[in-house]
């Protein structure tokens, strides 16, 4: 290859599964003619991170798995050099591709007990075999954050938890699962973006830690990363004025943080990653084309993901970098094509996915992470309101029908209501119908897994467990992101919390058998909250 075919190898465009036409062929334009190294796939131009201000609604498209196969088999006729095909498939491919096996979110994973470490290992395992039934090899996954900061709006439920140790050794097995079956990981994103407060999607995150406060917290699970060979890494797009003689420079344009820090003081070898250039903390910066992706290289990036000026970006880096330089990252990139075998014709999509295998794992996962909150005594309290004819059951924004209710009404039937988003009617129908009944099981399906507006749940519904919880005993399930109990009013006054995470069915099953056996928890939660008893 001549140095800019080389360069080209760096750039690994965004390529959307449910686009036109003529989009797929640019992207077939920009392999044949520039030699790109690969390409990281999203859904589709709706759903991109740094569309959500925009509002465009996403179009939902069952055949995006067979669509994005094709896509690759195709893309892969193109190249001269085999592409590095990624994704960011943190909980599964279902993260971007609908009716694919969908795996729990790390902060669920994080509440298993350490000696469970070995059902990360399977999720990384059976995520890996999913995405090369796709024809993926490079998974962006997972994250070695630390989430310290409850308000962070993008990281929270991605993360494995508070602990540092335990993010570490999560973090680890997710990756040995993935390598197990032929797929290269990616530790993300350095120098750590668990206490933040801004989407970097949308602007720039700031931290305020010195380095050995970072080295000591925040970079831990980058360093045990490191100590395991540890395929890559990702930049963040966060400034660390510490790290940049008080500047506030993104650390993917950072000569100390990736050269200084990663490379020389921490020792790390691998292929390192830039965030997503697209990204608004670094994407406006710089009104000349190239110039953005000419930085992130010099910085010391050797991949430069979701680059948008593929041609001016090549020019800029051929025309500034040394060969010795172009030359390291080359090899760099070509050491991991090599080891996800994909020189060597293993390119096209591999077996088939089986969503059995995913609800097996699942289920054991659900068993070992859900966790007591507050008990009193339960079980056998529903019990004895049910012999009183004074128990009644509420789904909040699920219907009634869900899991967790039908498991719970083989031996524990009672009245039950629903309530639904945005539905006033419901709340007073609701009012009138708890009178009758002294305890009531409460089941809170929490609409998002962000905390932004109180993780969606209504003022009116939060008004209402604030009442009810005074006067009522309430024994109340959550699934969904832990962080959310933070946000129910006098939630001290609930008699019973469990804590579930997760509203997968196997979830809701596993808490309604916890519920009627009166079943140990075994989790723990992986945050610290914020909750006065």
């Amino acid at each position: 290859m001549t140095l800019e075919q080389k360069i080209g190898q760096f750039f690994f465009p965004a390529a959307f599964i449910n686009d036109t036409e003529e989009n797929f062929q640019e992207i077939e334009r920009l392999i044949k003619k520039h030699n790109i190294g690969g390409l990281t796939f999203f859904h589709s131009r709706a759903s991109a991170a740094t569309n959500y201000e925009t509002k465009k609604k996403i179009e939902f498209n069952d055949n995006s798995f067979e669509r994005l196969k094709e896509l690759i088999i195709r893309f892969q006729k193109c190249a001269s050099t085999p592409l590095l095909m990624s994704i960011d498939a943190e909980w599964g491919l279902a993260m971007r591709v609908e009716k694919t096996p969908q795996y729990p979110y790390a902060i669920t994973l994080g509440a298993l007990p350490e000696s469970e470490k070995h059902l990360v290992y399977e999720v990384g395992k059976q995520i890996g075999l999913d995405l090369k039934s796709a024809g993926i090899h490079y998974n962006l996954a997972p994250l070695a954050d630390i989430n310290n900061n409850p308000n962070n709006p993008v990281i929270g439920y991605r993360s494995f938890g508070q602990n540092k140790e335990k993010v570490a050794i999560f973090a680890l097995e997710y990756l040995r699962g993935m390598n197990d079956v032929g797929d290269l990981g990616c530790l993300k994103h350095f120098p750590g973006h668990g206490n933040t407060s801004v989407d970097s999607h949308l602007g720039l995150p700031v931290l305020e830690e010195t380095l050995d406060q970072l080295l000591e917290n925040e970079l831990y699970p980058f360093i045990k990363g490191i100590e395991n060979k540890v395929d890559s890494i990702m930049i963040g797009h966060l400034a660390v004025p510490a790290l940049n003689e008080g500047k506030n420079t993104s650390a993917t344009l950072s000569k100390f943080v990736i050269e200084t820090l990663l490379r020389k003081q921490l020792g790390f070898e691998g292929l390192v990653i830039s965030d997503a250039l697209n990204m608004h903390s670094v994407s406006k910066l710089y009104a000349t084309k190239g110039q953005l992706e000419w930085e992130a290289f010099n910085a010391g990036n050797d991949v430069l993901c979701f680059a948008e000026n593929v041609a001016e970006g090549i020019q800029e880096i051929l025309k500034n970098a040394t060969p010795e330089r172009i030359e390291a990252s080359f090899e760099r990139l070509l050491q991991c094509k090599q080891k996800a075998g994909i020189l060597t014709g293993n390119t096209d999509p591999q077996g088939i996915f089986d969503f059995e295998t995913t609800s097996v794992l699942n289920r054991k996962i659900s068993e070992n992470c859900i966790t007591k909150i507050k008990d009193n005594a339960n079980t056998a309290l529903v019990f004895e309101a049910q012999k009183r004819n004074t128990l009644a059951k509420i789904s909040i924004y699920k219907n009634t029908e869900n899991v967790f209710f039908e498991t719970l009404t083989s031996s524990l039937s009672s009245p039950e209501l629903e309530i639904k988003i945005d539905d006033f009617n419901s709340m007073k129908e609701l009012e009138k119908f708890i009178a009758n009944y002294d305890t009531l099981i409460i089941a809170l399906f929490v609409p998002k897994a962000k905390p932004m507006n109180h993780f969606e749940i209504e003022d009116s519904v939060l008004e209402f467990l604030e009442k009810v919880f005074s006067s009522k005993k309430c024994i109340v399930y959550v699934f969904g992101n832990p962080y959310s109990l933070q946000v129910i009013p006098n939630l001290e006054s609930a008699t019973g919390i469990v804590q579930v995470y997760q509203d997968f069915a196997e979830f809701q099953e596993s808490a309604a058998h916890q519920l009627l056996e009166n079943k140990e928890c075994k989790g723990t939660l992986p945050v610290s909250l914020d909750i006065h008893w």
